[in-house]
């Protein structure tokens, strides 16, 4: 059933009214405006919310969601180099011309800055645009108010950048083609996807649903900002810079185009962020598929495909979200994928280094977090015989790295006793003469496992016990 003339007339009298009572405190400000509601089950969403959206943004309550997601979000500041510390005082003093300047349209966002971060492959490197605070603060309140719109219309394949979709629930859309046969993927690899993002293309499918002309031409002028690099200015006609909060909401609405062509064709696909992998029985299927997809992405999306990097492939060779595929009992199974556990294995090679000089506190602190992290995105995966394996080499370490903190016998014989060790033991083993390594492995029942887990450094295995979902 549709929206009325006089209930939607109703609304937009009381509107100001309704927001008002929504305090700015609330975890979800997204939930004052349930779009499925005011429409109950038709879909549609009223003209008033797509012609209004400026006026949604710069609400106070709004902004002041935005501001608070920023500071909690924390992060470097951009070009003109205030810190987020620094932006409630700003915003206290300048908010009304700040909001009036962007109302009448005079308001010019800063360039970003340039900052460019190495990607798995060698020689590569991502580049990231750090927006000012301010800009932060602004993009932030526009994605608060598109981001309900467009979940209308995003496809259920769709994972990345969205509220209760995460890398997990694609991962299990992937098993799930596979486990109804299909089993050869395209895995599609579009080229610096952020960097080629055509803005005339982009600015055609936003205006298609948002018919607030003032918040289109606020988002051109984001895209449009420039980047400063190495300190000079760098005009951007082309391509969106990574890094703002704007950025992977307006990835989705262009890739939702390729979403939308790919329903149309009736394919299986899952896609997160610009990562695209596409569903097919057969080989022959996938190159085909391929074959007649490209035209589309190139040719009326304006992006550019990968050749060398987009591949057909069984589901056995492919590496998705850092995880790879196999085949066990004719169910698809997930591991970790053997990059994706070296890039581990060096995080916890650079934690229980010897000589970085980190405090054992902070150590603990970070070697806790990075492994819950770690075992919380891979709980999918099976990794049992792997993580006890791994358990092992970094208790190792771990001891080595204490051992060498002891440095003095009369320190090293003090400790060994505190651990229970017989007095002319501890003698023997303060004043041997091996090395790091070695006396890690002798000190392996001595400095147990317990005491290890007690001094804060978790156990990968009795985590992953915990967590794992597959």
């Amino acid at each position: 059933m549709n929206v009325t003339e006089s209930r939607f007339k109703n609304r937009q009298l009381h509107i100001e009214d309704y927001l008002q009572m929504v305090s700015a405190e609330q975890k979800e400000y997204a939930e004052v405006f349930d779009y499925s509601k005011i429409t109950e089950k038709s879909g549609v969403i009223t003209d008033y919310w797509t012609d209004n959206l400026l006026d949604l943004i710069l609400h106070k309550d709004s902004l002041n969601k935005a501001y608070k997601r920023v500071k909690s979000n924390k992060g470097a500041g951009g070009t003109d180099g205030m810190q987020v510390d620094e932006l409630l005082p700003y915003l206290k003093e300048n908010q009304d011309t700040l909001i009036q300047e962007i109302r009448l349209g005079k308001y010019k966002p800063n360039p970003v800055r340039r900052v460019e971060i190495p990607k798995e492959t060698k020689g590569e490197y991502r580049k990231l645009g750090v927006p000012t605070v301010v800009d932060r603060v602004i993009q932030q309140a526009i994605t608060q108010e598109l981001s309900p719109i467009y979940e209308e219309q995003f496809s259920d394949s769709s994972f990345g950048f969205r509220p209760q979709k995460g890398a997990q629930d694609a991962l299990k859309q992937c098993q799930a083609n596979v486990n109804d046969g299909y089993k050869f993927v395209v895995d599609m690899d579009l080229e610096k996807f952020f960097d080629t993002v055509c803005h005339s293309k982009l600015i055609e499918v936003l205006s298609r649903t948002i018919k607030d002309s003032r918040v289109i031409s606020l988002i051109h002028k984001y895209l449009s900002a420039g980047v400063i690099a190495n300190g000079m200015f760098e005009r951007t006609e082309i391509g969106m810079p990574q890094g703002g909060p704007l950025s992977p909401m307006l990835s989705n609405v262009m890739l939702n185009e390729l979403d939308k062509e790919l329903e149309r064709r009736g394919h299986r696909f899952v896609r997160y962020a610009d990562d695209c992998m596409i569903f097919c029985k057969s080989k022959k299927s996938a190159e085909r598929t391929l074959k007649n997809i490209i035209p589309f992405i190139e040719g009326k999306l304006f992006l550019k495909v990968n050749r060398k990097k987009t591949e057909v492939a069984h589901i056995s060779k492919v590496k998705y979200l850092g995880y790879s595929f196999y085949i066990y009992k004719s169910k698809c199974r997930l591991r970790v994928h053997p990059m994706s556990v070296e890039k581990m294995k060096n995080k916890i090679r650079e934690l229980t280094d010897r000589n970085n000089g980190m405090s054992n506190a902070k150590r603990e602190e970070k070697y806790q977090q990075f492994v819950r992290g770690w075992i919380n995105y891979f709980r999918l995966a099976d990794m049992k015989k792997f993580l006890q394996r791994t358990d092992e080499w970094a208790r190792r370490r771990i001891r080595a790295l204490y051992w060498k903190q002891w440095k003095k016998i009369k320190t090293k014989y003090r400790m060994l006793r505190a651990l229970k060790l017989e007095h002319w033991k501890a003698k023997e083993l303060a004043c041997s003469r091996k090395g790091y390594w070695r006396m890690a492995k002798v000190l392996n029942q001595i400095f147990s496992n317990k005491i290890i887990a007690k001094l804060g450094y978790t156990s990968m295995l009795d985590y992953y016990l915990i967590v794992y979902e597959n």
